[in-house]
Formats: C-alpha cells, structure tokens, sequence
C-alpha cells in the first residue's frame, strides 16, 4: 500500500520526537554526575548505599558505621549495586533517583498513549520531563523519586485497568504490577506506600459512587503479593535488632506525622507556593484538573478523572496536615497533575494555549532582571563568586527558554500543539539543566568534595577522622572511610544507644583520645577550634572555608 506524503512526514514527526527523547535522556543522565554531593540528604544517602556497597549486609543499613533505621533499605540496596558496577562517584550516587525520575517520565508517557493516543503519550512525556519538581528531585539524591516511580507505576496500573480495553489476562496482569510496586514502595519509604494508594482509591470510590474501583483491584490476592514482596526485610530487621520495630514505626511513622519531634514544621499552606512552582511551566493549566467530565463523558473517562483527582488531592491534603514537612514530600502528586492536563490538552484550542505561554514567560523574565542583582546577597558565608556563577547559570536558563517559548508561539500560530507543547517543555528542561549546574557553585560549600581532595593526601588510610561537635554527611562519602561523631548525636540517636564505643560522648574524652593519638584529623566548625586552642589542644588547620575547618595533629 502506497504512504502518502501527509502519512510519511506524520511518521517523519514521530522520528523525530523519538530522537528528541534519546537526546533528552543523554542530557538528564549526564548531569547526575557533573556536581558535587551536597549535605544533607545526599551525603546521608550516598553514605548508607556505600556501607552496603562494602559490607554487603542487605538487612541492617548502617550511616556513618552506626545502625540506622529511619527508613527502609530499598534504594541502599540500588546504590550498592551502582557503586560496584560504575564506581564510587557522583554518577553512581544519584543513578537511582535519576533513573527512577525518567522511569516515571516514561511510565506516565506510556498511559497516556494507551488511553488517549499517540499525540497525547508524546504531551505527556514532555509536560512530565521539563515539570520542575519532577526534574528537580529526580537530579538529587533523596528517596522521593524511588518512591514517586513505585507509586506512578501503582497509579499508572489502576488506570489501564480502569480506562484501556484490555482483555481480562492483561487486566489481570496490570493489578498484579500495581500491588508488587506498592511493595516497592513500602520498601522505599515505609507505609505511605500503601497510604496513598489506598485512600486515593477509596477517595474516588466515594466521588464516582462506585464500589467496583476498589473490588476490581482484587485486595485479598493483591495484599499477598505485597506482604510476600515487602514483609521479608521487616521480619529479619526486626529479628536481628532490638527495638526496631517501635523505633521505625512508631518514631518514623507515627510520630513523625503526628508530632513536631523532627523540628520540621511548616503552616497548613506550605505545600502550595511549592505547588505552583514545582508544576512550572504548566502552573496556569492548574485550574484544568479542576474541570469535572462532562454529561456526555463516558463512564471510564469519568472513573479515570476521579482516580487522578483524588490521587493528587490526597497527596496535597495528607502532607499538609503533617507536623513534619519537606518540599520533596508532594512529588507523588505531579504524575496525577501531569495527566490531568494531558487529558485537558485534547479540548483546548491553540489560541487558548497561547495565554498559558505567558505565565512561564514572565516569571523567567523576573528571574532574568532579578539576577542582576545577585551580588547583593554576597556574604562571609557565601562569596561573590559564588552567586556570579549562579547569576550566568539564570541568564543562559532565562535565554534558552524564552527562545522555546518563542518557538511554542509559533507552532502555536499554526496550530501545531504537540509541536508547542514539546519546544516549550524543551525550553524549560534546558533552562532547569543550567540552573542544576549552576547551582554546583553554592553546592561546593555544604560538600566535603573540596574539603577531601586537600585532606586525604595528609592523612593515612588508617588515620581517624573525627567530627567534633558538627557532622556533614557527604564526610563518608568522599573521605572514603567514616567518621568518629565526638558530642553530636542528630539522627544516630538509635545507633548510639546500641552502639555506644562507637562515638565519643563529651569534648573531654575527644581531647583525651587526641592527645593519645600519634596522628589524627578532626572536622569542626570555627567556635569549636577556637575552644580547643584556648585549652592547649594541639592542632594544624589544614583546610578552611567560611563555614568549616579541618585540623591534623601536629
């Protein structure tokens, strides 16, 4: 059968977005690796990955050599296995969440296009790539983007079942993979693996009136195939260290939510500025998820709606009445609100996309003007240079997108959507690209990174290192060996009272040791040093920075 010639560039044009994907992937790979491990969730990580990497114990994760259980060992266990196969590095550090965001760019990409179509897959893909948050944590090292994949992949499930004309085996198989990556959750951040999928559910179960959303998940075969996935590791951790279970759900859970024991408080509107910024350059198509299906919907369109909705709502909802709040928390929601405005885009006209091009516009605009007056914000703590580096990195990301949205208009102008739609999430992806390197500068001074290249060649391999009275977690990571904690406790509360010879307890005991010692290294900050001159402690500074020093024995 002949292809004609509207056929042959239609299928020229899916080339060519195919090509722009690959391209896209290279570029977000390639920045995982190109800065500096940053304190604190980084180093924090990167260390508990890499204690894995060398002991090879899968059930008790240690930080720092001491037993740590905040949460569950999943993404150790990836970080392990990256470091073995590509090395100890920055790369190998941030692989998982690098991968996981991409996965979840893809696995919302491939719902799109089963349920809505080739064009609407393509949307997808690009609105969820250059959406600030899932870009942002996806390029750091943190647990949320594991655990976001796990519950995309859950989401994404329900709604083939829901929405796609599968046949009954396929179905079948969809809620399977739906249960296993709750279990993948669960493993990757604890309960609210569970938490968000099932009220979510069960939300829009109440919002259609339809019971059926929650049977046809089959719960009773499905919650087998979770705990057979999620509940060995909680078995054996519990056999083999005392404590674990009151501390991990009842202190990390429970606690957490219910308490401001983690000095992490925020007021009940903190997740929305980070809402609106987070779904940038799409924030103005916020008010679409809003849109109910109409009369002549039909009843799966009105079914999937209802999941997204209440998948996203939930989110937003149950976070905010946290006592404990971090920006990363909300990521789960993005992958709903990307789809929710994937599904709008088929009834908007291109006119109408027009407007939505000025909101990213003008924002990126003010950033330009306002980085001309970086300087300002110079300080002791954080040099010029330092915020003249960031100032390049805004106006080259300012520049790049204001080009695309340039571009999107004039798609727009001829009515090519998926064209705009792609120049604009382009545009934004690079811009957010300069500003990640950019922002290496800054990194530099809450990272050992600078630090070890000037301490390790002074120092032997079996020469102590202690952390007086102040703890960067990237020390681990990057000194190669962990470190002795002298009067700080933070998080290793629980690996301190069941390993105590493990710490020094009092800035007495840590002079004793010093002095004791025929060579040593120590990290604190400036207070301490001075402290530790005035009381005769013998000391050579050998590396300082506005923020920190590190000192060796004489």
């Amino acid at each position: 059968m002949p292809v004609t010639a509207r056929g042959a560039s239609a299928e020229r044009s899916w080339a060519g977005y195919a090509l722009l994907l690959l391209l896209t992937a290279c570029a977000w790979f390639v920045s995982l690796g190109s800065r500096s491990l940053v304190h604190t969730d980084e180093g924090r990580y990167a260390a508990l990955a890499l204690e894995v990497a060398r002991s090879g114990d899968l059930i008790s994760p240690r930080l720092n050599g001491l037993l740590y259980f905040e949460k569950p060992p999943l993404q150790y266990w990836v970080g392990a296995l990256s470091f073995r196969l590509f090395g100890i590095n920055e790369f190998s550090a941030r692989l998982w969440p690098g991968l996981a965001g991409f996965l979840t760019v893809l696995a919302v990409g491939f719902t799109a296009g089963r349920l809505w179509g080739r064009a609407a897959g393509v949307q997808a893909v690009a609105i969820a790539a250059s959406t600030t948050w899932i870009f942002g944590v996806s390029h750091v090292l943190t647990l949320d983007a594991g655990l976001t994949l796990f519950l995309t992949v859950t989401l994404c499930a329900v709604l083939l079942v829901e929405g796609a004309e599968l046949k009954p085996t396929v179905r079948r198989r969809w809620i399977w993979v739906a249960w296993a990556s709750m279990a993948g959750a669960v493993l990757s951040k604890g309960l609210v693996g569970v938490v968000i999928p099932a009220c979510s559910m069960l939300l829009a179960s109440l919002w259609t009136r339809d019971v059926g959303l929650l049977r046809r998940m089959r719960p009773l075969p499905g919650s087998l195939i979770l705990l057979a996935l999620a509940a060995p590791w909680f078995v054996l951790v519990s056999l083999r260290n005392h404590g674990f279970a009151e501390f991990f759900f009842i202190h990390e859970h429970l606690a957490r939510y219910l308490t401001t024991v983690h000095h992490r408080v925020g007021a009940w509107w903190y997740y929305l500025p980070l809402l609106l910024v987070g779904m940038l350059p799409w924030t103005s198509a916020l008010p679409w998820v809003l849109r109910r299906a109409g009369p002549a919907a039909a009843a799966v369109e009105t079914r999937v709606i209802a999941v997204l909705v209440s998948w996203a709502a939930f989110v937003l909802v149950f976070f905010s009445l946290s006592s404990s709040k971090l920006p990363a928390y909300i990521l789960p929601m993005f992958p709903a609100l990307t789809l929710l405005v994937t599904l709008q885009l088929r009834d908007v006209e291109a006119d109408v996309l027009r407007w939505h091009l000025i909101v990213p516009t003008v924002l990126w605009v003010a950033l330009l003007i306002a980085s001309t007056q970086t300087y300002r914000l110079a300080s002791d703590d954080t040099p010029r240079d330092v915020w003249t580096i960031l100032r390049w990195a805004i106006d080259i990301g300012a520049l790049l997108f204001l080009a695309a949205a340039l571009v999107a208009w004039w798609c727009l102008g001829r009515r090519h959507i998926t064209a705009a739609v792609v120049s604009l999430a382009l545009g934004h992806f690079a811009a957010l690209t300069a500003l990640v390197q950019g922002h290496d500068a800054y990194g530099q001074l809450k990272s050992a990174a600078a630090l070890s290249k000037t301490v390790l060649p002074l120092i032997g391999s079996t020469t102590p290192v202690f952390a007086v009275r102040s703890y960067d977690q990237t020390l681990p990571f990057y000194l190669r060996r962990n470190v002795v904690l002298v009067d700080y406790v933070g998080e290793f509360e629980y690996g301190q009272q069941h390993e105590p010879g493990k710490s020094i307890a009092t800035l007495e005991e840590f002079i004793a040791r010093w002095q004791a010692l025929p060579q040593g290294a120590a990290y604190m900050r400036s207070d301490t040093w001075r402290e530790l001159r005035e009381r005769g402690v013998p000391m050579r500074v050998v590396f300082e920075d506005p923020r920190r020093l590190v000192v060796t024995k004489p």
